[in-house]
């Protein structure tokens, strides 16, 4: 369970940066979600309606390291992990670490780099490490990926495959702002001033720490057997051709004991689960040709189990 200071701050936290991501609030806690399980964020959106504001607030407010690398067809996996570069002086190689070397790293339109470039972040999003030239290099912690796509302009793009997509704990979507939130951006401060001026409310100390109250918060016997039977259905459901894996289950649980904490609980309920279903399982989902989006099959997945 959380300390009293703790469950302040991450309120502190949460309320600035829907200052900065106006109307969001929502959108911003499952940023918070993936964060604080250990997961990674995959946002997918028209361009302009603040992908790259909640990541650069994120980190600001999180007092965490932050680099973007834009995707484009011509990016190199060296250029995200890095690169030995022989030292003449000293006869030998050097390694200069790649930006993926950061706390939270925006990988703005990644399906516009090539499959070669995409998976030089499996590791990296796995692992927490990169390896070049043989050698293996840890990351700095906390690490965060939150990577961004552009789901109309496909031309020229390189669609993820499952195993990449997998990697990512929560997909979402933005969506257009509602009338007040768009006038007070509209007639407000500039985002990036307002997030310059932003002070950190959390560390990477803190935020190693609230990762490890995650892991304590409970979830009982027949919430786990709720998750197992969303599984279960999964891989039976009409227009699904392939279901949910044991770790997309592992990864629903993590991020229900999240959203709990974050709402100030030290055990999960059925609605935390069915809070996060669609956003951790839908883009795990392939559906048949004619199924649909697998965010409409998860809401029937949903739907079709009930709570014991």
């Amino acid at each position: 369970m959380l300390t009293e200071r703790d469950q302040d701050a991450l309120t502190v936290a949460q309320a600035q940066v829907n200052r900065l991501v106006l109307g969001k609030a929502h959108e911003v806690r499952l940023a918070f979600v993936a964060l604080l399980s250990d997961g990674h964020l995959l946002i997918e959106d028209l361009p302009g309606l603040g992908k790259t504001t909640l990541a650069h607030a994120l980190a600001a407010t999180l007092g965490l390291g932050f680099q973007r690398v834009q995707f484009t067809s011509d990016l190199l996996p060296t250029d995200i992990v890095g690169v030995s570069i022989f030292d003449a002086q000293a006869r030998r190689f050097e390694f200069h670490p790649g930006p993926v070397f950061a706390n939270v790293l925006l990988a703005d339109e990644i399906n516009r780099a090539p499959p070669r470039t995409q998976s030089a972040l499996l590791e990296a999003m796995a692992e927490h490490q990169v390896t070049v030239d043989g050698t293996t290099h840890r990351l700095p912690e906390p690490f965060f990926v939150i990577a961004t796509q552009n789901p109309v302009d496909l031309s020229g793009t390189y669609p993820l495959p499952d195993s990449q997509l997998d990697r990512f704990l929560l997909r979402l979507t933005l969506g257009y702002p509602h009338e007040d939130a768009e006038r007070a951006l509209l007639a407000g401060q500039d985002r990036r001033e307002l997030i310059a001026q932003a002070m950190p409310a959390l560390g990477t100390d803190d935020v190693q720490r609230l990762r490890r109250a995650v892991a304590g918060i409970h979830a009982g016997e027949p919430l786990v057997s709720y998750v197992q039977a969303l599984l279960g259905r999964s891989r039976h459901a009409p227009g699904v051709r392939v279901g949910l894996s044991p770790r997309a289950g592992i990864a629903l649980l993590r991020a229900s004991r999240a959203y709990a904490m974050l709402q100030g609980r030290d055990h999960v309920l059925p609605d935390d689960v069915q809070a996060l279903f669609a956003p951790v399982a839908a883009h795990r989902l392939v559906p048949e040709s004619d199924a649909g989006d697998g965010g409409a099959l998860a809401d029937a997945i949903l739907r079709a189990v009930p709570v014991d």
